[in-house]
Order: structure tokens, then C-alpha cells, then sequence
């Protein structure tokens, strides 16, 4: 389902995804507007749902998580209850970062993000133990290109 959006709300979602932490005058400013038409637009965009929540984007590198991981995944179980655990399995694991069901012959992509290449084993490991899964492929990484949370309004 989508929203109807104003240039207006484009503008001030474009604000928030550049930099969430500006202040209500900077965006106002930015924008051109008033602070309480900006306020009351960003109130409404939260209340729909279009505005999520808040977050602050940290460098995995610095943290020590420098391999990125992309894990593919096919399974022979499609049943609920298989499906459940993988979700489960999915949720407790901090190192999946994004996780997509898929059309054609992989049926998972996972991110995963660990600090190098015996963890992801450790990871590997984990995962295969709690579901039953055919096949596993993952790819490392090598340079992050471009990596991005903004989506275009």
C-alpha cells in the first residue's frame, strides 16, 4: 500500500533519510516551510506508518564485523513448521543483518555480517543445527560498493 505524498512530505522524508538527528528548524528551514506544517507532516508520516522509527547507522568495520557475507539458501522443506524455525532461527541470530524469501531456484538470501571467515563457520554451523536446510552457498564480499538506507521519495 502506498501513501500519497506532497513534494512538501518528499522533501522533509529526503531530510529525515539524509540525517534524522537535524533539528525540526534545520528541516523547516531546508525545506522551505514553517516548523509547526513540518512537525504536524512528520507526525502524520509516523502515525501512518510510512516513518518506522529512528536509528543510528554504525560502521561494522570499526566494531571488528569486517566480512560481509551473502548466504543462499535452498531448502527441501516448505511446511510451516519448517518455516517457523527457519524464522526463529533467523530472529536470535545477530548476524544476519537482512533476510528475503526469493522467487526461482534460491529460495533465501541472507546478509550477514561477522568478523571473518571462522565466524561465519560458527555461524554456518549454528544455523545448519537448528533447521534442515539442502544447500548453502555463501559468497564473501570484497568491497562494499555502495550501500545505501535512502530510498528514493
Amino acid at each position: 500500500m502506498s501513501i500519497a505524498l506532497d513534494p512538501l512530505d518528499r522533501k522533509i522524508l529526503a531530510e529525515l533519510q539524509k540525517d534524522a538527528s537535524q533539528s525540526l528548524d534545520d528541516i523547516a528551514r531546508t525545506v522551505g516551510a514553517s516548523k509547526t506544517p513540518v512537525w504536524n507532516r512528520i507526525r502524520k508520516m509516523r502515525e501512518s506508518g510510512l516513518i518506522r522509527g529512528q536509528t543510528t547507522l554504525v560502521d561494522p568495520e570499526m566494531l571488528g564485523l569486517e566480512a560481509c557475507f551473502f548466504v543462499l539458501i535452498r531448502t527441501s522443506e516448505h511446511d510451516q513448521s519448517w518455516q517457523d524455525a527457519f524464522l526463529k532461527t533467523l530472529l536470535e541470530r545477530p548476524e544476519v543483518m537482512e533476510a528475503h524469501r526469493l522467487a526461482g531456484d534460491i529460495d533465501y538470501i541472507l546478509k550477514v555480517r561477522v568478523s571473518n571467515a571462522k565466524a561465519y563457520d560458527t555461524f554456518y554451523q549454528a544455523l545448519i543445527s537448528e533447521v534442515k536446510i539442502f544447500n548453502v552457498t555463501a559468497l564473501l564480499s570484497m568491497e562494499e560498493i555502495k550501500s545505501t538506507t535512502i530510498l528514493p521519495v
